[in-house]
C-alpha cells in the first residue's frame, strides 16, 4: 500500500504524519531523518494494528500541488 505523507519544517526540526493513519507521526533533525522515521513510523503503527486484529485503513488521501499567482 502506498500512503501519503504530509511532511513540514518547523521553527527546530522537521515532522510528518499520515492523514490515513490517525496518530502516525514521526519528526526529525533534518529531512533524511524525518522520511527514515515516518517509514519506521508506519511500519510499527500497522504492526500494532494487526497484533490488535483491528482493520488496515485502505489509503484514502491524496495529495497535489496548486500553482497560485499573486
Amino acid at each position: 500500500m502506498r500512503y501519503v505523507v504530509v511532511y513540514e519544517k518547523a521553527p527546530n526540526n522537521y515532522a510528518a504524519y499520515v492523514p490515513d493513519l490517525p496518530g502516525c507521526i514521526a519528526t526529525g533533525a533534518t529531512r533524511q531523518e524525518v522520511e527514515r522515521n515516518i517509514r519506521e513510523a508506519i511500519a510499527f503503527h500497522l504492526e500494532g494494528l494487526r497484533l490488535e486484529h483491528e482493520p488496515i485503513p485502505e489509503p484514502q488521501a491524496w495529495a497535489d500541488l496548486i500553482e497560485v499567482s499573486m
